[in-house]
């Protein structure tokens, strides 16, 4: 699969000569730690890009956005059955572990910083590893904007977005033609 990660142009150079992608690891970042990336869509990577340059204290000084070929390896993807069930479970082991520990679950702050999702999600990469096995990916929907139109139930930022946490997952880096982002 294709994915688009939005970043500044001096790192988009670096990747593209071989560096490797440094995980987000921020405490509110949905999907957990991981390489973030939009799938399937270089218009979104890129306009992620703009507006993170345009918050105080960026680190994004000149917007860009570099491709990449994915193999999602072992995903949880949050689109089927399986993933919902492994996710509600995580959370129910999450919510045990800390009532044990009588310290209170972490929240969601809105639909951007997401501290809930993320100790959720790691806690299924933790019971996943007590277990033996890994996650290399996690796939889910992100809804996000607004409407599109008049009671319409689609949003007009809704996006598939992937953390991968495998850097093997990760085959191949590019640029992304021009022509690709509306421009």
């Amino acid at each position: 699969m294709l994915g688009y990660h939005g970043c500044d142009c001096a790192v988009a150079d670096q990747l593209l000569a071989g560096e490797p992608f440094k995980p987000s690891a921020n405490d509110y970042d949905w999907l957990g730690g991981g390489i973030y990336f939009w799938e399937a869509n270089p218009q979104r990577g890129l306009a992620f890009a703009e507006r993170a340059a345009k918050r105080p204290k960026a680190t994004i000084k000149t917007p860009a956005v570099v491709g990449a070929i994915i193999d999602l390896g072992a995903c949880l993807d949050l689109t089927t059955m399986n993933g919902v069930a492994t996710v509600r479970e995580a959370h129910a082991n999450l919510a045990q572990r800390m009532a044990k520990a009588a310290t209170p679950m972490p929240v969601n702050q809105d639909t951007l910083r997401r501290q809930l999702d993320r100790a959720v999600i790691e806690q299924a990469h933790l019971i996943y590893d007590t277990m033996g096995a890994r996650i290399d990916s996690v796939r889910g929907v992100f809804t996000e904007g607004r409407p599109i139109y008049d009671g319409s139930g689609f949003d007009e930022e809704t996006h598939v977005q992937i953390a991968i946490r495998n850097p093997d997952c990760i085959k191949g880096v590019f640029r992304v033609p021009k022509a690709h982002l509306g421009r």
